[in-house]
């Protein structure tokens, strides 16, 4: 099933597989556009947090070893003290450049740079009395508590970053975790609009799944009746066309009975009467005037009366060959290909043997090879004819063979009336008729009938 298909049965279907499709992309995108600047900004308060912690470590740091030297006056203590003090101005300038475009930070930060610097001050002016030797003047810088107060004022400013950085980032989490929850709930609805959907349509196709079936029943059923009544139209015209062909070569045996028995006895009587009548006048002792030219006309009526018995024998022969119930199939088939071999001047090869036929099956044979005899006489232009009749488990086979001319058997016109009543003829008595052919390679026309003592 196409896309086609589906649109057509279904006009809203692929219109809201569209939209729904356009929707979840936009949704995905969106809240990826916005789960992504979440993420971003949270690690960049972490960043400004964690720099915070270290600008007040570092001080820190500073401060323990800067009272480490000015107690000891330890040389060792002053490179600590410059690390931490790198460290804390580093991180000074980070923040700088992380708050320098947030107004909400700038005050803060203002004021948290200067306690910073008044700290960084205050230790290095400690540690420039020690290194002149004024350790009570340091002494008293670090018991008179203002690097205290810095460091105390510094702290709580610290502290004032951390917590709206804290603020901030709650806040981002809180917009992260809603954008999750929007996308959540976005999808979940559109997989229910989907599922929905999808419910519908199938619901839909096992309807007309069903339709289809009931019709395709339907359908069948009347394929099936037709074929029964094909089937028994066909049994009936194949009982009609046989009996058809049997009253026609009824009628035919018919009419050559009374052709033989009236016809030639009303021949053979008057040329009996001829033969008296030419006898007397030949036994006149004084020939009477006209005997002589009455002679003739009696010798020209006997050449005539001859020639009406020879024609009433071959019409005779033609409508039922006298041999067939006399003589039988094989001498009837030897005698019918013999007289077409002399006609013709063909070479005729046969190799025929006794079969058990029925007597309206032998006449079928007679007629369908007396028919294809005609056809190779017409139109193959032959020189060698075979012509085979065996019989083998319960089946006689019957073939006619030549080198003809031939013709394409598959483009075979409608209008071949000679084939078509050879198969008709052949099918009714049970039989199947096959031909052969191609252009220049000759044609076999081949029977296949029942034998007498095996069922059809």
């Amino acid at each position: 099933m196409n896309l086609f298909t589906v649109a057509r049965r279904s006009p809203l279907v692929v219109p809201l597989a569209c939209v729904a499709t356009v929707a979840v992309i936009f949704l995905s995108e969106s809240s990826y556009q916005r789960a992504t600047a979440s993420l971003a900004e949270l690690a960049m308060m972490t960043k400004i947090r964690m720099t915070t912690r270290l600008v007040l470590m570092g001080l820190l740091d500073a401060e323990t070893n800067q009272r480490s030297y000015l107690l000891t006056e330890n040389k060792a203590y002053l490179a600590p003290y410059a690390r931490g003090l790198a460290a804390s101005q580093d991180g000074m300038r980070e923040l700088d450049l992380s708050y320098e475009r947030d107004p909400a930070y700038k005050a803060l930060l203002a004021e948290t740079r200067q306690h910073f610097d008044a700290k960084l001050a205050l230790l290095s002016q400690g540690i420039r009395l020690t290194d002149a030797g004024q350790r009570e003047q340091a002494r008293e810088l670090v018991q008179s508590g203002a690097d205290k107060e810095e460091m105390d004022a510094f702290r709580d400013h610290v502290s004032a970053l951390l917590k709206l950085e804290t603020a901030r980032t709650a806040e981002e989490q809180a917009a992260l975790a809603s954008t999750l929850l929007i996308n959540r709930i976005g999808l979940a609805a559109l997989c229910a609009a989907c599922l929905l959907a999808l419910f519908l349509y199938v619901r839909k196709s096992l309807i007309l799944e069903q339709q289809l079936q009931d019709s395709s029943r339907s359908l069948q059923d009347d394929r099936d009746q037709l074929q029964d009544e094909a089937g028994i139209s066909k049994l009936m015209l194949t009982e009609l066309t046989q009996h058809l062909l049997s009253a026609r070569e009824d009628e035919r045996g018919r009419l050559a009975r009374n052709l033989h028995d009236e016809l030639g006895a009303l021949l053979t009587s008057a040329k009996l009467d001829a033969a008296r009548i030419k006898s007397r006048l030949n036994q006149a002792p004084v020939p009477a005037p006209g005997v002589t030219e009455a002679l003739e006309r009696l010798a020209h009526l006997v050449s005539t009366l001859n020639a009406s018995i020879a024609l009433g024998r071959t019409i005779i022969e033609d409508l039922r060959p006298s041999t067939l119930s006399n003589l039988g199939l094989l001498p009837t088939l030897e005698i019918l290909v013999r007289d077409f071999a002399e006609a013709q001047g063909v070479q005729v090869h046969c190799d025929l043997h006794p079969v058990a036929l029925a007597s309206g099956t032998e006449i079928v044979v007679y007629r369908v090879l007396q028919e294809a005899i005609t056809n190779i006489s017409k139109y193959a232009q032959a020189s060698q004819l075979w012509v085979e009749m065996k019989q083998a488990q319960g089946w006689v086979t019957v073939s006619v063979r030549d080198d003809g001319l031939g013709f394409d058997a598959d483009a075979t016109p409608r209008s071949a009336y000679g084939l078509l009543g050879m198969r008709v003829r052949v099918e009714a008595e049970g039989g199947r008729l096959t031909v052969c052919s191609q252009q220049g390679q000759g044609t076999l026309i081949q029977l296949l009938l029942p034998a007498q003592d095996s069922p059809a």
